[in-house]
């Protein structure tokens, strides 16, 4: 299982969604809205984290989808 998803920048003004430590790109999209779409289902469907990039590569946003090693007690 893959460490994490993330939507990061190409240098054509396109948007990849690719897995931590990937030199490929999983797919390849048109905006970031439709690449941040499909990379947060994935990221659901396998249960790691999802990180979404800024055009300069630095880090907007962040979510989990894994096993939460704190659950809430109650």
């Amino acid at each position: 299982m893959s460490a994490g998803k993330h939507v990061v920048p190409r240098p054509n003004g396109e948007w990849a969604v690719r897995n931590s430590g990937a030199a490929k790109a999983t797919k390849v999209f048109g905006t970031q809205a439709e690449a941040i779409k499909f990379g947060r289902s994935v990221a659901r469907r396998d249960g790691v984290e999802f990180y979404v990039h800024r055009k300069d590569g630095t880090i907007r946003e962040r979510d989990s989808y894994g096993r939460d090693p704190h659950p809430p007690k109650g």
